[in-house]
C-alpha cells in the first residue's frame, strides 16, 4: 500500500466508478515499475 501511495495521497476522481478506474491505472503504473525492476532470468 506504501508504493501504491508514493503515486498520489489521495484519489481526484469524485464518483465511485470513476476512483475504481484510477485506481487500476494506479496498479498498473505501479505493476509495469515492478516488472521493468525485475531481473531476467
Amino acid at each position: 500500500m506504501h508504493c501504491v501511495k508514493l503515486l498520489g495521497q489521495c484519489l481526484t476522481a469524485r464518483d465511485f466508478d470513476c476512483q475504481v478506474a484510477e485506481f487500476k491505472v494506479r496498479v498498473a503504473v505501479l505493476n509495469g515499475f515492478t516488472a521493468l525492476g525485475s531481473p531476467i532470468n
